[in-house]
């Protein structure tokens, strides 16, 4: 999970995050490496035109990594041991196109410019060239992020929002990074991509509560429709769109489909069933523009998620594997 077109950002933005003084700036590698935004996107685009699930994965793979230790492609790493971040059970389903994307943009990165650009700047960059992409807003993205040295699946559990969480919960994970409500309900606006395998909702529709089958606050039309995409004991890879209605394009539908009772899961439609959140959703619903401009907000505001500076981080020559 930054006001929208004509918004003016101060160039250089110093910052408390985290454990140290982040200092991050738009144009941070101006000198350094002036073209890299475009070779960045020049690389998000072919890597889009191969696959669209580029856009969902790279975009939730922001998410996850901001989450857990920060905005520091502490995701990217891989283990031998298999018990690196990307290894916890929270995100075993991260689709591997996401990786694929930062790892090829990296490549590109390092032919021109070796060893300047972080892994987490990369990153950061690319998931704001993947909301573009599907016809979401452009955004400056601030940068000088260093890549952290610490990546370990026991931090992930208690940092990540699960399908089942209501509002009091949404909040206080949110909180932790610095994001308000609005920030949140904002943020959750990206399941307008993407996709959820069965075992994150199926309790909605098949096993509700000892009164209802199925959760009363579920269209029911639309439960049908996830009973027979999702009948009970089906392959567990199985898995539908977030956004029933435009699912590969980034819009405010999302919001209209907490409305009409078409959040996929729990934490998503309880935006909508709390009246502390019902007037965001219905605002966003109704006002595109308000949804993009707080996007923008809260995607700045993630990105900013315990940076590291000096001993705390490095530029990793490859982002699967700390420096040796």
């Amino acid at each position: 999970m930054e006001a929208w077109k004509g918004m003016c950002y101060a160039m250089v933005m110093i910052m408390v995050i985290g454990t140290g003084e982040g200092q991050l700036a738009e144009n941070f590698y101006s000198s350094s490496c002036p073209n890299v935004e475009s070779i960045v996107n020049q690389t998000v685009s072919t890597k889009f035109s191969q696959t669209f699930v580029t856009i969902p994965a790279t975009l939730r793979l922001f998410f996850h990594d901001c989450f857990v230790e920060g905005a520091d492609a502490s995701i990217m790493i891989s283990s031998p041991n298999g018990d690196a971040e990307k290894d916890a059970p929270d995100n075993v389903s991260l689709a591997g196109d996401g990786f694929d994307t930062v790892i090829k943009a990296k490549a590109a990165v390092e032919a021109v410019c070796p060893g300047v650009v972080s892994c987490a700047d990369i990153l950061a960059m690319a998931a704001r060239d993947v909301v573009v992409l599907a016809g979401g807003p452009s955004f400056n993205v601030e940068l000088g992020r260093l890549d952290g040295l610490i990546s370990k699946a026991s931090n992930v559990p208690g940092n990540l929002p699960e399908p089942f969480f209501d509002l009091d919960q949404l909040n206080a994970l949110f909180a932790k990074n610095n994001l308000t409500q609005l920030d949140m309900i904002a943020l959750s606006g990206a399941h307008t991509l993407g996709f959820s395998h069965c075992s994150r909702f199926a309790n909605r529709v098949f096993n509700f509560s000892t009164s209802s089958q199925v959760d009363p606050s579920l269209n029911t039309t639309y439960s049908q429709q996830l009973m027979q995409a999702c009948p009970q004991n089906v392959d567990p890879r199985i898995a539908v769109d977030l956004d029933p209605v435009t699912p590969q394009t980034f819009d405010n539908v999302y919001y209209k489909n907490l409305i009409a009772g078409m959040g996929l899961l729990t934490s998503d439609e309880v935006l909508f069933t709390n009246p502390a959140s019902q007037p965001t959703v219905n605002d966003f619903a109704n006002n595109p523009n308000d949804f993009n401009a707080a996007f923008v907000t809260a995607m700045r505001k993630l990105g900013r998620c315990g940076v590291k500076t000096g001993s705390q981080g490095e530029i990793r020559k490859d982002c699967t594997a700390f420096n040796s």
